[in-house]
């Protein structure tokens, strides 16, 4: 009886970790709900989740852009909404020029392993005309981090990839 109970409560201790284990994933929603005030006048909505959970993740983002040919850099701020595992992003790099938005959610548990990101390309026109979550060849779809070569590419040339 009391192996039983002791391996009960082994398998028990073991399931959070188990039940944690993966990376995150990253969706991108627009437009933004203009009748929700949380969304209200966002440029887009950043869903994260684990495991088709919302989750509450450390969310960044930076904005790569061409602005009348020179190269620039924007760190993004992202903010929470009432609801779990949503953020809001509003334009912070301004309306002329190329951009491409790299937002990442960040599970924090492998430093470096444990990410999602959206890579989201801004015409001149500020319109959004290509989202992608870039995945690991051969890992069932698990997310991996753009590239700097992606992102220069996606800039660029004006096609996400």
């Amino acid at each position: 009886m009391l192996s039983r109970l002791s391996l009960a409560l082994l398998l028990t201790a073991a399931l959070p970790a188990t039940a944690f284990a993966g990376p995150p994933w990253i969706s991108i929603e627009l437009p933004a709900n203009p009748w929700d005030r949380d969304t209200r006048g966002a440029f887009l909505v950043v869903h994260a989740f684990h495991h088709g959970i919302p989750m509450t993740a450390p969310i960044s983002g930076t904005a790569e852009g061409l602005v009348n040919g020179q190269r620039r850099t924007v760190s993004l701020t992202l903010e929470k909404t009432s609801h779990a595992g949503v953020f809001v992003l509003r334009n912070q790099w301004g309306n002329t020029g190329r951009w491409v938005l790299v937002i990442t959610v960040d599970q924090g548990e492998h430093p470096g392993d444990d990410v999602a990101q959206a890579v989201v390309e801004v015409s001149e026109a500020g319109a959004v005309v290509g989202v992608r979550v870039p995945t690991r060849p051969g890992a069932d779809g698990f997310p991996r981090r753009a590239t700097p070569a992606e992102i220069e590419s996606t800039l660029r040339s004006g096609k996400a990839s």
